[in-house]
């Protein structure tokens, strides 16, 4: 493809700022004190060095606390833009492959730590319109507690509430409400931005419509969100949550196709959020959130006939208020009796709103009591295209797997149409698409290499195999992975980093846009990218 003398300056003004940043001006930490931020400016970097991955190091010189102030915000990543260092947004530090780090040693760099921000205005709800502000760096937990004092709540979640709201809308945020209501950035009114030129920008679909689709699901690269707006619904007193189990693959994600082409149907013929796990572990079946079953009743693995060494849990919820009550089980009746499960493997609980949602959290208080949760997660999240799910099934969880895990894998199907295509998120091209997502931990050394060995076998298979898969929370080490990973996006996604971050001085640590210092070789090594 040829580039015509507008993309070629375009082009070359990028290299040339690039390398100005990569090889020329620094601020020094102690000259960042004389900027006059209301925020701590600290040089403790150790706990902002490491995320929940545990798989990288980073490299910050120094850590803003911006305590609710997204001027601070503004402020240190102008400075950052006219003096040539990094600058990464953190929020709860839960991302798994370095996003809220600077990584680069030759590039100096200040992580801001978006979360406690320490303001009581962190979060207001306007109850008559049906909204809630949010400082981005807000945990989602926080925003569920302050919206629920006024019988509200958002419309999708995240299966674990202790995430910052900019971290997933970073990413997409899903969960067993996604195909129903659509991920989380899909549920965005408004957004306050400071872009990597250090402008705070409000943006909406009608206002700078192109950084507000361009910072959903940006990975971060575009600017860092400091004011979320989303729209509210009246939320459920209880939930109902069901488990049921299978051993046969093919009937499994039939069951859970069926019951995802339901959410145009009224609430009463529908269940509120579909997911699953695959158990390849006999250990797993009775540990895994393992309150929800009954100890004096554990399933016992080899009586059900597992299909080639796999079992697979439908999970699957009725939302219920007080006026509601006596109706729920005869919905829930009516909906099972559509579906093919094992008849004797029904596993029912019932509980208010907020403890569902909140459920993972109970599972990593029982971890950090045994030292647990601060170590490796060499995690992998995948979308699987519907048509090839039988084969990754074959191939993955019946094949690379063997019979120990180390984790649970979720495995639940979501519909591309609630999905918005003019965000920066890439999904398989069909219509119906598989989250599956490795969610391992690693004692020790020897595992984790196991583990990291096992997560290349599988895109491995997948590749070989030709199942076109997309990761979700993706990670890849060179350019051209991320240019596959964004396919035809990808020239949108070079744009809007042109536009927004032209200095390529944010979310360093995804290490995205990498470039050789000598201007002659990126003229040619990008020549087909524009």
């Amino acid at each position: 493809m040829n580039m015509n003398n507008n993309h070629k300056l375009l082009l070359l003004t990028f290299i040339i700022c690039r390398s100005i940043v990569t090889f020329g001006l620094t601020l020094f930490p102690t000259e960042l004190l004389s900027l006059g931020l209301k925020g701590k400016l600290s040089m403790e970097v150790e706990s902002s060095s490491k995320d929940f991955g545990m798989l990288n190091q980073g490299e910050a010189v120094a850590v803003l606390h911006p305590t609710g102030s997204a001027e601070d915000v503004a402020r240190l990543i102008r400075t950052a833009y006219e003096s040539g260092f990094a600058v990464s947004a953190r929020g709860h530090g839960h991302s798994i492959n370095g996003q809220a780090m600077i990584k680069e040693k030759k590039l100096k760099g200040v992580v801001i730590e978006m979360g406690k921000g320490g303001d009581n205005n962190n979060i207001r709800v306007c109850e008559e319109e049906m909204y809630v502000d949010v400082w981005g760096g807000e945990l989602w937990i926080e925003v569920l507690k302050a919206t629920l004092e006024y019988g509200l709540a958002p419309m999708s979640w995240t299966d674990y509430l202790y995430l910052s709201v900019g971290g997933t809308l970073s990413n997409a945020g899903i969960s067993g409400q996604t195909f129903n209501h659509g991920p989380q950035i899909t549920n965005v009114h408004q957004l306050d931005v400071v872009t990597g030129k250090g402008e705070l920008l409000t943006c909406s679909e009608e206002q700078n419509s192109e950084l507000f689709h361009g910072v959903l699901g940006g990975l971060g690269q575009f600017g860092v969100i400091t004011r979320v707006r989303m729209p509210l619904q009246p939320a459920p007193h209880r939930v109902r949550w069901i488990r049921v189990l299978y051993s046969n693959f093919s009937t499994f994600t039939k069951d859970q196709e069926f019951l995802i082409s339901l959410h145009e149907k009224p609430a009463n013929q529908k269940f509120d959020y579909v997911e699953g796990f695959v158990i390849v572990d006999e250990g797993l079946i009775n540990n895994w959130r393992s309150s929800f079953f009954s100890a004096s009743n554990p399933v016992q693995f080899i009586s059900l006939n597992v299909d080639g060494g796999a079992l697979y849990c439908l999970e699957i919820t009725k939302n219920y208020n007080q006026q509601n009550a006596d109706s729920v089980d005869e919905e829930i009746r009516v909906l099972l009796k559509k579906l093919d499960f094992i008849p004797t493997s029904v596993f029912t609980t019932d509980l208010p709103y907020v403890d569902f949602l909140d459920r993972v959290h109970k599972a990593e208080l029982k971890l950090r009591s045994k030292g647990l949760w601060d170590i490796p997660h060499p995690w992998l999240n995948l979308f699987v295209p519907k048509s090839r799910i039988d084969d990754f099934d074959k191939g993955v969880f019946k094949g690379i797997l063997g019979n120990n895990t180390s984790g649970p894998i979720l495995i639940y199907p979501m519909n591309k149409s609630k999905w918005d295509q003019r965000s920066s998120v890439v999904t398989p091209e069909e219509e119906v698409f598989y989250l599956v997502a490795f969610l391992r931990s690693a004692l020790d050394g020897e595992t984790l290499e196991y583990l990291s060995n096992q997560n290349h076998q599988i895109l491995k298979f997948c590749h070989d195999a030709k199942i076109k898969v997309k990761q979700y929370l993706p990670h890849y080490t060179t350019q051209q992975e991320w240019m596959d990973h964004f396919g035809d996006k990808w020239t949108q996604f070079f744009h809007r980093k042109m536009q927004f971050d032209p200095r390529c001085i944010l979310a360093t640590g995804q290490q995205i846009f990498e470039f050789d210092p000598s201007i002659a070789t990126n003229i040619t090594k990008y020549h087909d990218i524009i």
